[in-house]
């Protein structure tokens, strides 16, 4: 009996000392707290939260150890934070919550929308970029940063890994490749000296998964470098002549390459593509990029750039943070699905989802995926999208939809490109071989039309972009291929001949007009019984998708459509 109520004396002893070491107040940077026994073996856990949880206070640019001129000016009342660390203070300026005794629920982090800087610079200068790649911005016209440049350049400046979500058009290319070329080329930061040991080779590598993206890239890349420094740069993409890629890589020794997954996996797999030492991966339409197409390919890039060599040992008594692949990951999506923020944990090192003024860590993000809008049994109110796909939008873009018989598509089409006066068309279908019946019917009715999809040569879709960017051909006929990667600043009017067949699908579409501020609109010709499925598109994306019909040369908002907006503007009132 004295031994029983020794025991029970001793763990009530250690119940009461971990209370205790709780109700100090005193901060306990763990996110698991033991205590153990050691007579009684009895085990208890305690969660307490990290600071910024605790304290319900979101990312910013600000705690991740990045400070714009403006925020220096107002003196030095802040604790400066670390740019690793995401544990330590936090700006005094900021009340903090009262501290408790008890642990308490895990409070989600939120985005924070912030209109001063760094998130709105007004320059390039503002965000830490190297004179000299200041200097090439400045030739090609480029002064002031978009909103998700200004969040992201300085992000990644940090070393840290994100998901660049914004809608297309929004600068999301130049978001992270300033920050790629202030440590890599010839345009570097005059204070980062390479190591005189260190062989230099392949510093970054750039995934797109159509060869279109991967040439657009490349040749954003040697517009900021110049005709001198074009040779840092390589594209690596399939259909083109494979020997060749391999004589540049071999005589220009490249410090970035550009290539879809098929090419570049093939050459690394041949031992030409050294990547071990690789700075910087970056995953462009990296939703695309986890289809079942590419997924042995990525599976080898990931394995291979940026890592060890199998012979070469981690140094154990480094900390878990120094250990870890030695890369940067990037991932950019215009969509962000869960499936790419369960990539991004996967792949990443606490990674952050950046976007247009706000930075959100991938744990608040809600585990929800995408279905079929095509599906009728599925529920309307369900969350089915995240935030960046509402956001995936040009915020400029009209959209509307008309209601037709599907062998009266064409002759509509034709009427809504005289009724807005469109001059850069791009008619998106989902059948690559209807596309030449769709193209002969309008230059049947004298309207200059031309056809893009991946079963014609490399060549022939070269001769098609050029004749569409250069005024020659007025509606593009395409399919999915060109959702993604096609830049045409011009375009004006998206029509979806037939239904995408998602919200995703949608946004990348509609993306390809409204680029960088410019005007446009996107109009869905559909039958009758598809209307749910606009409706639908409409609920998910968040935007109004109105009811129109094209007489006289004119667009005309149908009056059920008026009533509807009247009625949500006196609601709104």
């Amino acid at each position: 009996m004295e031994v029983l109520i020794g025991q029970t004396h001793r763990n009530m002893m250690t119940f009461v000392s971990s209370r205790l070491l709780l109700s100090r107040g005193n901060f306990i940077p763990l996110k698991k707290l033991c205590f153990v026994s050691g007579e009684a073996k009895i085990h208890t856990s305690m969660r307490v939260q990290s600071r910024i949880d605790r304290q319900n206070r979101p990312l910013t640019l600000e705690t991740l150890g990045f400070r714009s001129e403006r925020v220096k000016e107002k003196g030095n009342n802040t604790n400066q934070i670390g740019p690793m660390s995401l544990d330590k203070d936090v700006p005094r300026s900021i009340k903090t919550a009262p501290k408790r005794s008890v642990p308490v629920k895990a409070v989600s982090v939120k985005a924070l929308e912030i209109e001063g800087a760094p998130f709105t610079a007004k320059s390039f200068l503002e965000l830490g970029l190297p004179p000299l790649l200041i200097e090439q911005l400045d030739k090609v016209g480029l002064t002031t940063p978009t909103d998700v440049q200004s969040t992201a350049i300085p992000t990644i400046s940090q070393n840290r890994d994100v998901i660049i979500q914004s809608y297309t058009g929004s600068g999301k290319t130049l978001a992270y490749l300033l920050p790629i070329l202030a440590k890599v080329g010839p345009l570097k930061c005059v204070s980062i000296v390479d190591e005189p040991d260190k062989k230099k080779g392949i510093e970054a590598v750039i995934v797109a998964p159509s060869r279109e993206l991967g040439m657009q890239i490349v040749r954003e890349v040697e517009k900021l470098l110049g005709p001198e420094g074009r040779k840092a740069v390589q594209q690596l993409v399939g259909g083109a002549n494979r020997s060749r890629q391999e004589e540049a890589l071999k005589k220009n020794k490249p410090a970035i390459v550009v290539g879809t997954p098929g090419r570049i996996a093939e050459i690394s797999a041949a031992g030409k593509l050294p990547t071990h030492g690789c700075q910087f991966l970056v995953l462009d339409e990296v939703d695309e990029l986890l289809s079942f197409n590419f997924r042995e390919d990525m599976h080898r890039i990931l394995e291979h750039v940026g890592k060890r060599p199998g012979g070469e040992k981690p140094n154990n008594k480094l900390p878990p943070q120094a250990r870890r692949v030695e890369r940067q990951t990037v991932l950019v999506s215009a969509t962000v699905p869960f499936s790419v923020i369960r990539a991004a944990r996967s792949w990443g090192r606490d990674p952050l989802l950046v976007r247009a003024k706000s930075i959100l860590p991938l744990d608040s993000v809600p585990a929800s995926g995408t279905v079929s809008v095509s599906d009728p049994t599925s529920s309307s109110t369900s969350s089915i999208l995240t935030q960046g796909t509402v956001e995936s939008l040009p915020p400029v873009l009209k959209h509307y939809y008309c209601v037709t018989r599907a062998q009266h598509k064409i002759d509509t089409l034709r009427k809504c490109v005289h009724a807005l006066d469109a001059k850069y068309v791009i008619a998106f279908m989902n059948h690559s071989k209807r596309l030449k019946d769709v193209v002969f019917k309008l230059e049947a009715r004298g309207m200059n039309a031309a056809e893009l999809h991946g079963d014609i040569g490399k060549l022939a879709r070269s001769t098609v972009l050029k004749k569409f960017k250069g005024g020659e051909v007025r509606v593009l006929v395409t399919n999915e291929l060109s959702a993604r990667g096609l830049d045409v600043p011009e375009c004006d009017l998206v029509v979806n001949l037939d239904l995408p067949t998602d919200s995703i699908h949608y946004a990348h579409r509609a993306g390809r007009a409204g680029r960088l501020g410019r005007k446009g609109c996107v109009v869905t010709i559909c039958e009758e019984s598809e209307v749910f499925v606009v409706n639908k598109l409409q609920r998910q994306l968040g935007v109004p998708i109105q009811d129109c019909d094209f007489t006289d040369g004119k667009l005309v908002v149908s009056k059920v459509e008026k009533e509807k907006q009247k009625t949500t503007s006196e609601v709104a009132r």
